[in-house]
């Protein structure tokens, strides 16, 4: 039995239905738990004497407006002991986006933490300081949900040079 394989069997050991689903690609695995699980298993994973998973390695999130449950907040942990990677994934519904924090348990989830808030605004209950990180303070929405207007100008060819040319913005002389 490998590795992820045991690590999945001792969390439905100790956390039974908290699991949602199991998810195994290319050699990696991921584990769906809902919101109020993830300190308790990220504790365990941490705490547990084989597995040890001492590094939260990124934390960020993905979203899939205009499915419900529109956020997955996606955490990597790292065993340096065992020089290996677990996923866990938290399915978070879009009109109530708030997971707790795991401040508490991997102190650098802080300012992982503070980018997800920032660019797709899920809030971390429980954060010792949850403001913008990358955006200023006064900027409105979050940049990488994807119901997020986009500002662009289009693309000047030698098609449209001429009907794009008439309303470019030129410096006056």
């Amino acid at each position: 039995m490998s590795l992820h394989a045991q690590i999945v069997e001792s969390l439905r050991e100790d956390f039974g239905e908290q699991i949602l689903e199991v998810v195994e690609f290319r050699g990696d695995t991921t584990v769906y738990v809902p919101p109020r699980a993830i300190v308790p298993v990220c504790t365990f994973l941490r705490d547990h004497k084989t597995y040890a998973f001492n590094l939260l390695a990124a934390l960020t999130a993905v979203d899939h407006w205009p499915e419900e449950p529109r956020f997955e907040v996606v955490y990597q942990l790292y065993s340096i002991s065992q020089k290996l990677f677990f996923g866990l994934k938290v399915p978070v519904h879009g009109d109530a986006a708030e997971v707790p924090t795991l401040e508490g348990v991997y102190p650098n989830a802080n300012w992982h933490e503070r980018e997800v808030f920032d660019m797709f605004g899920v809030k971390f209950n429980g954060h010792s300081d949850l403001r913008r990180i990358l955006m200023p303070q006064d900027w409105e929405g979050h940049p990488l949900r994807k119901d997020f207007p986009l500002g662009y100008e289009e693309i000047q060819f030698s098609f449209n040079f001429d009907e794009i040319d008439k309303r470019k913005p030129y410096a006056k002389e």
